[in-house]
């Protein structure tokens, strides 16, 4: 299935990258898309010959980076950082582009009962009863994991969660906390678990305190190699790509073209 999807990436861009010559692409990419980019990435460069760099962290860390001088030909992070990065006038005029919205879940290990998580209140049982619970450390800049301690404080169990809590620095890090047991449970978006194949998806966390995140590329005004850029970001939206954006449990946001 991936081969064939590979494929029909390759023929969506190929127009595009015709005319472009074979170039250097770096790519910063927020870790709950750093799965399905790195795939429509390797099947766009088999295509036109490009050479991918791709630099996985959280949205936080990527936005410091470039704000620090660093290069980058396409970003790829959450809607807000983009946001932020378009009034300060660092991005390429008309290159946003809507991708997906993710949403954040729980991830036990393989073969482990999974949490009720039918409710709130059951979530919250869930975590009071958990060993360790592994989320992204809110000063490593990720979203989930700001989000889900400022949650813990307004369960009004944030003290009870301390002892018990795996701070990681990205969702992948989650992830492998759940896979070797490390934690009991891991709370981050659900592309950054799905992965891994040492974890099972519980679920998404309930309706009345999910965080719907919506993730957009957009090129950085430093891209040498904006043309490139362009057709990269239109492999995203192509239909091969929003299958693989399906595949990973996110919702494409734009019609596929």
């Amino acid at each position: 299935m991936w081969k064939v999807r590979a494929l029909a990436i390759a023929a969506a861009v190929s127009l595009a990258v015709v005319q472009a010559q074979a170039a250097d692409i770096r790519i910063f990419v927020g870790g709950a898309m750093t799965e399905t980019i790195t795939k429509i990435g390797e099947a766009f460069a088999k295509s036109g010959g490009h050479k991918l760099d791709i630099v996985s962290d959280t949205t936080g860390a990527l936005v410091n980076k470039l704000k620090a001088g660093e290069k980058a030909d396409v970003l790829v992070v959450t809607e807000a950082a983009i946001d932020g990065l378009q009034k300060e006038n660092r991005l390429v005029q008309g290159s946003r582009s809507e991708l997906v919205r993710a949403l954040v879940g729980v991830g036990v290990k393989m073969g482990a009962p999974s949490p009720d998580l039918s409710s709130v209140d059951a979530f919250k049982r869930a975590l009071v009863a958990a060993k360790a619970v592994s989320y992204v450390d809110p000063k490593a800049g990720g979203t989930s994991g700001a989000y889900f301690e400022g949650l813990l404080a307004r369960m009004g169990i944030a003290e009870q969660m301390k002892s018990k809590t795996v701070y990681r620095q990205t969702g992948a890090g989650v992830a492998d906390a759940v896979a070797t047991g490390a934690a009991e449970l891991g709370i981050t978006f659900i592309a950054e678990l799905s992965p891994n194949k040492g974890v099972k998806i519980a679920g998404p966390l309930p309706n009345d305190i999910q965080l719907p995140t919506n993730y957009v590329a957009a090129i950085p005004s430093v891209s040498a190699n904006q043309d490139v850029a362009r057709a990269l970001i239109a492999a995203m939206n192509a239909p091969a790509g929003h299958a693989i954006f399906r595949d990973a449990g996110l919702t494409p946001l734009a019609a596929a073209r």
